[in-house]
């Protein structure tokens, strides 16, 4: 440095001691500035003062020189000492020269900065808040510094700066926001940890209200969470705890929507192999929780983001159960919010209230969403529905139900989707259909094709509550306004076809479990007919459902949906079946429900009798349709004590190929006549002078059987039917009127020859099929 130049007011000693490599001369020289600066202050000479600081500020703090930087910091903390409580009118130029040092590649004059910053700082306490941004913008950079001496500087400089923060009322909240989001993101540990123990000193403060500002910091918070030091972590939850303490306190002030999105990110896991990614997980759905519970309705154009977030968790196993429950409780608490209030049209909400104009969301909003979708896209969340948030008057917001379908149906279709989470998507079909059943219909088209599939599911409780989904869809009075051209879609060539000339639908029954004790459930709609229609084309296409499940899957309709109205469908569409092979196994399965099955007792009740000309009309339309099986077609004779009927029908077996499979039902018929079912017919046979075509009947089923095990059963029934002379008692002389009032309502001439068309059609088909086989066999053989 040029020693000759002016420096006044500084003397000739005090520039050359500042320049001066040792640092006892130095500080010698700092003593002789802050007696300087002193007799300035007691004449009240500003210009002096400034020019002194203006000196030591750009001759020596700012020189190439390193020991002359080191003078002119030492020089400047000695100016505020000096200047005292006035340091603060001369803060500007105190502090600018020093943090710019903070950036020089010597540690040691990085050091020294911060000690005369400390200093500065020190004597000006509370005036230094307004430049607080600058400050803690230099402190961040030191709190990452490499060197450990300038580390212990800055950490003391950062207590003194929190010390100054915590006991002043000033503190510019809505200035220094921007650089803590800014700041937030940094992946240095040292600086994360600065950030965070800040964060915690400002929520700590009782007049700085950082929960208005904190969506500005919130996913930077969830990011520092990821950190692999454990202390930062610990750290971290603390802050976030103390927020969320906050909220639950005092909800009403608490900026839910623009938080919302926020959370559905973190929710979600992009790389199950970082361990750390559970705790933001666990953190970010506890949240979700209180959120969804708190801000209620508030949350609901979120709805499918969440739901995107939430579902997978259901599946969990319990390596992860907290998050699991935390899921579950947000699911629960979600769907609790839609009520019937959302199936009403928009125009009918505006008729009834008007919005306020100034309800629209503020610019920050948009810019939060901007920058989440953006973040969206770097962590690989494409998966993520996102929604403008709505007004957040909580009359104004709606449900977006096309969202919540979409992810509902992709997790449907997607394969890897656990069970549970599959059983939680049905739950909220069902849910929906119920609250929203207008809405809902409008993608009943959609989803329908999606619903059948799932009947195939490995899980019961799956195919149960999918189901219940069906049956809500196929007796809901929404889908009898709803038309949308069923049987015209490209589908229907695939499909079963359906009787031209059928009346199913007059004659369906009232199609609820409770339609016997609620007058206002509503009959059958449209879709009843479609989803028999292809539940039937599904048994067609996959056998083995039918084997396993059919039964199953049939018996549970009956309970949700009225069992007549499912049998009568099921025959009416059978009868024009093409398949006759298909069409003989699916009678049997639903004779064998039929007759066995303990939901099916109020229909055997109401067959067994045929009092009303509605169980006649049920009689003849199985009786159709059973006719592909001729053991069930007997057995339906049985259960509605058609005896004669039965007796006839047996007369014609003689006719029919008796193959093993043929024998098989018949050796069941005769076990199905030893059960609990058929009790009345055993003791119908008491009475041997009324039944006399019953005891027929049984005698033809004998004589068809080899002398099996069932030959030998039904042969010792029958050698107990008693002799008639042995049961006449005097009362006996007036004939007993067995004869059934509505018997004249059946033709049985017409059903018997009807029974001997469908049998020469499966004679035909059989042969034709044996023709095939013979053929193949010859070509082989060749």
């Amino acid at each position: 440095m040029n020693t000759e130049k002016d420096f006044s007011p500084l003397t000739p000693n005090i520039v050359r001691a500042l320049n001066d490599k040792l640092y006892e001369k130095r500080k010698v020289a700092a003593l002789e500035i802050e007696k300087l600066v002193r007799e300035f202050v007691a004449q009240n000479n500003s210009t002096q003062i400034r020019h002194v600081i203006q000196i030591l500020a750009s001759e020596f703090a700012l020189s190439q020189h390193p020991h002359s930087r080191k003078g002119g910091l030492i020089g400047l903390a000695a100016c505020s000492i000096a200047l005292g409580k006035d340091s603060g009118l001369y803060l500007k130029e105190l502090i600018e020269p020093v943090l710019t040092c903070f950036n020089d590649s010597d540690s040691r004059l990085r050091y020294y900065a911060c000690e005369a910053l400390y200093n500065i700082v020190k004597v000006a306490r509370g005036a230094v808040l307004p430049h607080f941004n600058v400050l803690f913008d230099g402190l961040s950079k030191l709190a990452a510094d490499p060197d450990p001496n300038v580390k212990s500087g800055s950490e003391l400089l950062d207590r003194l700066l929190k010390d100054i923060v915590t006991e002043s009322n000033k503190f510019d909240l809505v200035a220094f926001v921007p650089l803590l989001r800014e700041r937030i993101y940094s992946n240095n540990q040292y600086a994360r940890q600065f950030i965070i123990s800040w964060i915690l000193v400002l929520e700590s403060v009782p007049d700085i209200n950082l929960i208005d500002y904190l969506p500005e910091i919130l996913d930077g918070l969830f990011q520092i969470l990821g950190d692999s030091s454990k202390e930062i972590r610990r750290t971290c939850e603390v802050v976030l705890g103390e927020f969320l303490k906050e909220i639950k306190k005092n909800p009403s002030s608490v900026k839910f929507a623009e938080m919302a999105n926020i959370l559905v990110i973190h929710c979600q896991v992009s790389d199950e192999s970082k361990l750390t990614n559970d705790l933001i997980q666990l953190t970010a759905m506890t949240w979700m929780r209180e959120f969804i519970q708190l801000a209620g309705r508030v949350m609901l154009p979120y709805s499918s983001g969440i739901l995107t977030a939430v579902l997978p968790g259901l599946s969990y196993d319990d390596r992860k159960k907290s998050t699991k429950e935390a899921a579950s409780a947000c699911n629960h608490s979600l769907m609790k919010l839609v009520t019937p209030e959302d199936d009403e049209d928009e125009e009918d909400t505006k008729s009834q209230t008007t919005p306020p104009q100034e309800n629209s969301p503020p610019k920050s909003q948009e810019d939060l969403n901007d920058s989440l979708n953006a973040s969206q896209d770097s962590i690989g969340l494409s998966k993520i529905s996102f929604f403008t948030p709505a007004a957040l008057d909580r009359a104004q917001v709606t449900l977006d139900l096309d969202g919540i379908v979409q992810v509902l149906d992709r997790h449907l279709h997607d394969s890897s989707t656990g069970m549970m989470t599959r059983i939680a998507v049905l739950k909220w079909l069902y849910h929906l259909y119920i609250k929203t059943p207008r809405k809902m219909f409008r993608h009943t088209d959609s989803l329908f094709p999606m619903l059948l599939k799932t009947l195939s599911d490995e899980s019961d409780e799956v195919i149960l509550k999918d189901l219940e989904v069906l049956a809500e869809i196929a007796s809901s009075p929404a889908g009898q306004t709803y038309n949308s051209g069923l049987c015209d879609s490209s589908e229907s060539k695939t499909e079963l076809q359906v009787p031209e000339n059928s009346s199913i639908g007059q004659q369906l029954v009232v199609g609820s479990k409770m339609a016997d004790s609620s007058p206002s459930t509503p009959s059958m709609n449209s879709y009843f007919y479609k989803f028999m229609i292809n539940l039937l084309k599904r048994f067609s296409l996959e056998r083995k459902l039918l084997e396993t499940r059919g039964a199953f899957i049939i018996r549970q309709l009956c309970l949700l949906l009225h069992a007549e109205n499912i049998f009568h469908s099921m025959a009416d569409i059978l009868l024009k079946e093409e398949d006759l092979k298909f069409a003989s196994t699916m009678v049997q399965t639903l004779n064998t429900i039929l007759l066995t099955s303990a939901e099916l007792f109020q229909l055997r009740n109401q067959l067994k009798d045929l009092r009303t000309q509605e169980s006649c009309a049920l009689f003849c339309c199985l009786y159709r349709s059973w006719c592909h099986n001729p053991v069930a077609t007997v057995s339906l004779c049985f259960l509605t004590q058609n005896y004669r009927h039965a007796y006839e029908l047996i007369q014609k077996f003689g006719d029919l190929e008796v193959t093993v499979d043929f024998l098989m039902e018949v050796d069941k018929l005769v076990q199905l006549i030893e059960s609990p079912i058929f009790t009345y017919l055993r003791l119908q046979l008491l009475d041997v002078e009324n039944n006399p075509y019953l005891i027929k009947a049984l005698y033809g089923l004998l004589m068809l059987l080899p002398q099996s095990q069932a030959f030998q059963l039904l042969s010792h029934r029958l050698r107990c039917v008693p002799n008639p002379e042995l049961m006449r008692t005097v009362d006996d002389s007036k004939p007993c009127n067995t004869k059934r009032s509505n018997q004249a309502h059946v033709d049985y001439t017409e059903l018997l020859q009807h029974f001997d068309r469908v049998q020469s059609k499966h004679l035909e088909v059989r042969h034709q099929r044996t023709g095939r086989a013979d053929h193949t066999d010859r070509k082989l053989a060749l």
